[in-house]
């Protein structure tokens, strides 16, 4: 299967093996279908609102590096278009320095059926004016099913103008011969994770990352997590420093107890991660990574899902029949999220396989502990008719397990005799006391 690559669809490849001997790091060109997304003005700029057009573009990102043991026979190169349209909105970027991690994703997108996100926007640095030159956009790309979340900032290459130059229609700005607008990643934050889950009162690393160009836009780099959740925003984390210069230069300010970050990694490495500790259901959200360098931000969304299994026991730890009904209670304990669900079967010595109850009992209303967490029971009426030895069990769903929780009682046949015993018991008794009276 080989691809044949146009300006408005991404490549698509195959993944094969290469021979030892041809084994070396080498760069290919990716070709992404993006919307240019503005604001505009609802109801004709009378009042009504603003509201986002999309219109269609295209990303090329040169130089994407490609993992030594890829095959790049089913990759066409990218062609520029025969004839210069200057409606057409084509963006070309050179992306090897800085590098986007986990770049060869975009490579196997297509072919794996991946819809690849990829938003641009005018972006407009601190200080600068509208319409000045190089222009600057950003741009988010997210790969569907796959943990690939990169926003970076393009700015674009200085032309030299004459009387044969066109200009992009809809963003005034010059083209190349080519047709294509040239620009330059020039800084970019990524997080390798977009969405994770931890335990209650557990710790949480929340992964986000940061690269600029070799010839750093600014020393100085500031790094602030925010909270999201319910329509509230709260600061976590913030923190500056320099980047040439860690010692005494580094200001800290953890708003949430139990939140820190590495400076030392965030100099060395670009690791802006931020750790959480004592995890409470409170600290469930949207967290939202902003690194900004100079006169540049960007940020990247990570969604924190708090879980706790539930633990699950039963009110009998054994159920001897009875002349009347009787209740067998399953209590579900200190789980979160909500979403429990509880199930009755009944397994009788003639059955191979347990069947659900036809009267699934009572649920109580849930419980809320201080935690956050929650509580559940559910109480089944036994009726005096059911078989001896048949097997009732408790079954319990919850999000926070690989699969379902049980919990058992075998129902037992009363003790031989044992109504003439106690019958016996009360004669003797009411008997004795007729003595002592007498």
């Amino acid at each position: 299967m080989f691809c044949s690559l146009s300006l408005s669809l991404p490549c698509c490849c195959i993944t094969t093996r290469m021979r030892p001997a041809a084994r070396h790091l080498r760069h290919r060109n990716v070709v992404l279908s993006c919307a240019l997304v503005e604001e505009g003005v609802g109801l004709g700029g009378m009042g009504g609102g603003s509201h986002f057009t999309r219109t269609p573009a295209t990303l090329v990102l040169r130089d994407v590096a490609v993992a030594p043991d890829e095959s790049l026979e089913a990759l066409t190169p990218f062609v520029p278009p025969s004839i210069v349209d200057p409606d057409a909105i084509l963006f070309e970027a050179k992306v090897s320095s800085p590098d986007i991690p986990k770049a060869d994703v975009l490579l196997h997108a297509d072919c794996n059926e991946q819809e690849v996100m990829c938003e641009i926007s005018r972006y407009s640095p601190r200080g600068s004016q509208e319409g000045s030159e190089p222009a600057y956009f950003m741009v988010s790309l997210n790969v569907e099913g796959v943990d690939f979340s990169t926003s970076m900032i393009l700015r674009t290459l200085t032309l030299e103008r004459d009387q044969s130059t066109l200009i992009q229609n809809k963003l005034s700005l010059p083209l190349s011969q080519s047709g294509t607008l040239p620009t330059e990643v020039i800084f970019l934050v990524f997080t390798p994770v977009k969405s994770v889950s931890a335990p209650l009162r557990g710790d949480v690393l929340l992964n986000c990352g940061f690269k600029q160009q070799e010839t750093p836009l600014a020393q100085e780099v500031g790094i602030e997590w925010r909270l999201q959740h319910r329509g509230k925003g709260r600061k976590v984390l913030e923190m500056k420093t320099r980047l040439d210069d860690l010692e005494g230069s580094t200001v800290v300010n953890a708003e949430r107890r139990g939140s820190s970050i590495d400076a030392a990694l965030v100099v060395s490495e670009g690791d802006a991660s931020a750790t959480l500790t004592k995890l409470k259901v409170m600290d469930e959200g949207t967290y939202i990574c902003t690194v900004s360098i100079g006169l540049f931000h960007a940020q990247q969304v990570i969604q924190l899902h708090i879980i706790q299994p539930p633990s699950v026991s039963l009110s009998e730890e054994k159920l001897v029949l009875k002349s009347s009904p009787q209740t067998l209670s399953c209590h579900c304990s200190k789980y979160y999220p909500l979403d429990a669900q509880m199930e009755w079967l009944s397994l009788s010595p003639t059955d191979s396989e347990p069947t659900l109850f036809k009267d699934q009992g009572s649920l109580s209303s849930h419980r809320q502990h201080g935690d956050g967490s929650y509580s559940l029971s559910s109480h089944l009426t036994v009726p005096s008719d059911i078989s001896p030895g048949t097997k009732i069990t408790c079954k319990v769903s919850h999000p926070a397990l690989d699969a379902p929780l049980s919990n058992s009682v075998l129902v037992e046949s009363p003790e031989p005799d044992s109504y003439w015993w106690v019958l016996g018991f009360l004669v003797i008794t009411v008997l004795f006391f007729y003595q002592v009276m007498k």
